[in-house]
Order: structure tokens, then sequence, then C-alpha cells
């Protein structure tokens, strides 16, 4: 049997629409269950892999896994331009990017639901104004509190500073660890994945991408 080999892809990808990032990512016409049928799933899960979720260590198991996702999931009420949203202008005239870097997080995997983690990286050139610094640790923190893959969670800190901030250019480079690679499958520990995101000046001007990335690297 031959291999069918698929072309390469020469139309860029589509941008993420603006308004994924005007709202929280909580659908209203989405029917929820109750936080009773979430730890009933959580007994079956437990009577599913072997477990007597009667006994006493895992009473109050349930109702811990159902508390730690409101945590970990926290990022599907919130909203990202609601971060982005106030900035300030005394900025005497700076006109250069505005580089954080080593921004942790943590995140879970949409596909096998199990937990990835790292670090993010994030530039920006400001048109007059500027965001808080925490600003942007709080929208990455927004984000990763969702299913994720990194890709899109890469994309989505980049659109939103765009789409909201709309500065002359937005450069993302997110490093994460992926336990369902690293202690399940192939496990494979210590492999980082790396993705990238560049828009306006940075995707257009290579002199300005390399130097964020030199930057980022640095004392690495």
């Amino acid at each position: 049997m031959d291999a069918i080999i698929k072309p390469l892809r020469t139309n860029p990808p589509s941008e993420i629409p603006a308004a994924e990032f005007q709202a929280s990512a909580i659908q209203a016409d989405l029917p929820r269950p109750s936080r009773e049928e979430a730890e009933a799933a959580v007994k079956t899960l437990l009577a599913y892999i072997g477990e007597n979720p009667a006994r006493e260590g895992l009473l109050d198991t349930p109702r811990r896994v159902v508390e730690a996702y409101d945590e970990l999931f926290q990022g599907y009420h919130l909203c990202p331009a609601e971060v982005l949203n106030r900035t300030f202008g005394e900025t005497a005239g700076y006109d250069d990017f505005v580089l954080v870097r080593d921004i942790s997080f943590h995140s879970h995997c949409e596909h096998h639901m199990m937990p990835f983690y790292g670090r993010a990286h994030i530039a920006y050139t400001p048109v007059e104004r500027v965001i808080g610094l925490s600003k942007l640790a709080r929208l990455v923190d927004i984000f990763a509190h969702r299913l994720q893959t990194q890709e899109h969670l890469t994309a989505q800190i980049a659109g939103a500073i765009d789409t909201v901030l709309k500065p002359r250019g937005v450069a993302v480079l997110v490093e994460a660890e992926h336990t369902c690679m690293s202690v399940r499958g192939i496990a494979k520990d210590g492999a980082k994945t790396i993705t990238t995101r560049f828009t306006g000046l940075f995707r257009n001007n290579p002199d300005e991408q390399n130097r964020f990335l030199s930057l980022v690297r640095d004392q690495r």
C-alpha cells in the first residue's frame, strides 16, 4: 500500500477570534452538572480503577477532587480583557519592547487531563501606553487554568495582548514539560516542548525576533 503524503499548508493559520478574549470561557447555553453529580463521577472513577470508594481513606476524596478542580480550572470563569483593560500613559516616550521573562505556570493537557508546567516569556512593543507587569502573569494564569494544548495556550496569550492592547508587536515563547509524555506512554522525563508566537513588529522583523530570543536565553 502506497503512503499518502499530504501537501504542506501554504495559507497562514487562522487567527483566534477576538470574541474569545472579551468574556469568560463559560458558555451559558451548555448544561453543567451539579456538584453532587461531579462527586458521583469521581466515585465512579475510583471504582473503575479497582478501589473501594467507601473505605475510610477515600470517603472525602470526591469532595476534595471537585474542590481541586474548582481551583485548577478557575480560568474558565475569568475574562482576559478585564485583566488587560487598565494601562498607564506615563512612559516618558518609551518606544522599545517590554519583556517579562520566566513567568511560571501549570496547566492541564486537554487530551489526557494530565498536568504540564513550565515558563512563559512575553514581550510587547507598546504604543504610548503600557500594562502593569503583573497583568501579563495574570493573563498567563487565566489561560493556563483551562484544559489546553501548549500551542493553543501560546496563541491565546499573544492574541489577547494583540487584540486588547493593540501594540506594535507581541512575542511569546512558552517552554513546558508534559506529564502525559514524561510519566506515561513514552515516559521521557525532562523532555521540554517549546512554542512561539510572533505578531506585528516581531513577525516582520527578524532582528527583533532574534533580540527577544537572545534576551530570553540570556543566563540560561
